[in-house]
């Protein structure tokens, strides 16, 4: 077994946007919302806390006393409806560090995860998870610092605000980029200084280009990309593997197959968030660590 402290993981709990959509059409890639697992040096780190969020939750119980940290891009309800069935959360011994950044209306992250939990939208409070809930407001654009782990992060364009982070470790790096609509003039910059030569590129592409451009149902303006644009940052931000995400609730698993087939051919180094895929960064020796030095990435569900 590979040590823990020398890995760099990805894993997908919940790769489905707006909203869960289990179904027999559903199955290859998975139903529910946005949950990813990244396990960097030991630590585990956690980004949303969709219904992807409850499976990650049932995995761990065999691994107790658990400590993570959790990183939120916002609190649209795809992103927490998870957070109040994580046990995890329920149990004393356990320990969470979840950050999120301060909504444009004043409330903390802390705020909106109780407030979904108070009557008359749900039977238990915040107040009754068992585990010690550490809440910190992230300042936009100051990283958050994990020992030897660097959490960056800028805003994207989506309605009520949402923020991208970049996880860096050892001259590796993973943007996860999720909730955000592209400019039709430009790449949006925020969304390049994330993506820079990232080892993988987790990238919100609800839309085809087509659905977005729609005459009678048009998506400007819902918040979402693309897959077309994913490969247009990938290409511009020198990303070596992309990962198109946040797939819309209507398009089953042939559909996605159709776009997993198309995207390859634009840019051969992509592929399709399915629940259970595991993504691993292969670190660097102890004395290979140069930033120019060759990296390997290799996937597998």
């Amino acid at each position: 077994m590979q040590d823990m402290q020398n890995q760099f993981t990805v894993h997908f709990w919940g790769v489905r946007g707006s909203i869960a959509c289990p179904g027999s059409e559903t199955v290859r890639y998975g139903g529910n919302t946005p949950c990813i697992e990244m396990r960097v040096g030991g630590k585990r780190l956690i980004f949303d806390g969709g219904t992807g969020l409850r499976v990650l939750g049932q995995s761990l119980l065999s691994q107790m006393p658990v400590e993570a940290y959790m990183f939120f891009t916002h609190s649209h309800w795809d992103h927490i409806q998870g957070f109040p069935f994580f046990v995890p959360a329920f149990i004393k011994g356990n320990q969470f560090h979840i950050h999120g950044a301060i909504a444009p209306n004043g409330s903390t992250i802390e705020q909106r995860l109780n407030d979904q939990m108070l009557h008359p939208n749900f039977p238990v409070p915040l107040q009754i998870m068992g585990a010690q809930l550490e809440f910190n407001d992230i300042e936009i654009g100051e990283p958050v610092e994990i020992d030897d782990i660097k959490v960056e992060n800028a805003l994207l364009n989506h309605p009520g605000e949402a923020v991208g982070y970049r996880v860096n470790w050892r001259g590796y790096a993973a943007a996860y980029i999720t909730d955000t609509e592209h400019f039709p003039e430009r790449l949006d910059e925020n969304v390049l200084w994330l993506a820079r030569n990232a080892d993988l590129m987790i990238y919100d592409a609800t839309y085809t280009d087509e659905e977005y451009n729609s005459k009678t149902s048009s998506k400007v303006g819902w918040g979402h990309s693309t897959w077309q644009e994913a490969v247009k940052v990938a290409k511009a931000a020198n990303v070596k593997k992309l990962v198109i995400f946040h797939h819309d609730p209507l398009h089953n698993d042939n559909f996605l197959d159709r776009i997993g087939e198309q995207a390859a051919q634009q840019f051969p180094n992509s592929l399709m968030a399915r629940e259970g895929l595991s993504i691993q960064l292969v670190a660097p020796s102890e004395d290979a660590k140069a930033p120019d030095k060759e990296q390997q990435a290799k996937a597998s569900v």
